[in-house]
């Protein structure tokens, strides 16, 4: 039997600093800086986005991961992933309502939907699309999210954000080096995460 090489701790490293709830604290606030270029307002729309796309969900699966219900805090198993995706997609519903009754800035409403449809893509792709004779596939939440975070500031602050794109390839390549996901996954990811998020937010600003 051969012994399983340890990962990278660069890999580990990468999977937790640019891990999905980490870049949903961040990026909303960037977006609402950009938009209003006021302190509070800035904070107050970050913090609606950022909790109920990052905070209430994480806390949902934290709590599940601790008591067994699955694979870890960031949920490797496929199946366990269904119960934290309808958590997002509900919390993001209050958020998005919440932005819409505040009179939030149109770029902030704008990621949070874009968000929210890249979310919806990703439970069906999860969970319902047929791959390989199956139903669902386990698509790189990470790769999604990292990918859709540089696009979304760029559309935001301009194409120089585009430089930090080698930061979706390190998140991209810590998923296989840990053994969470394969090639495909993380590519697939990435370019939904691209082009769904990106195109969605453009569309929506």
């Amino acid at each position: 039997m051969t012994a399983r090489v340890p990962a990278p701790p660069l890999a580990r490293l990468a999977t937790e600093v640019l891990a999905p709830w980490v870049l949903v604290l961040g990026v909303p606030l960037l977006v609402a800086w950009q938009a209003t270029r006021s302190v509070p307002e800035t904070l107050l729309w970050g913090a609606v986005v950022g909790l109920t796309g990052s905070v209430i969900p994480m806390a949902v699966v934290v709590r599940g991961a601790r008591r067994g219900r699955w694979n870890g805090h960031h949920v490797t198993n496929r199946e366990g992933r269904l119960v934290p995706l309808l958590t997002c997609v509900a919390s993001l519903t209050l958020g998005i309502a919440a932005l819409v009754l505040g009179g939030a800035p149109r770029t902030v409403l704008g990621l949070s939907l874009s968000m929210f449809l890249s979310l919806l893509l990703c439970l069906l792709v999860t969970f319902a699309l047929p791959v390989g004779g199956t139903r669902g596939w386990k698509i790189s939440f990470h790769a999604a999210v990292a990918s859709g975070a540089v696009v979304v500031l760029a559309i935001t602050y301009g194409p120089w954000v585009l430089l930090a794109s080698p930061a979706v390839a390190l998140v991209a390549w810590s998923r296989v080096a840990l053994g969470h996901h394969t090639v495909p996954q993380v590519v697939v990811g990435a370019v939904m995460g691209a082009i769904v998020g990106g195109i969605a937010f453009w569309s929506l600003t």
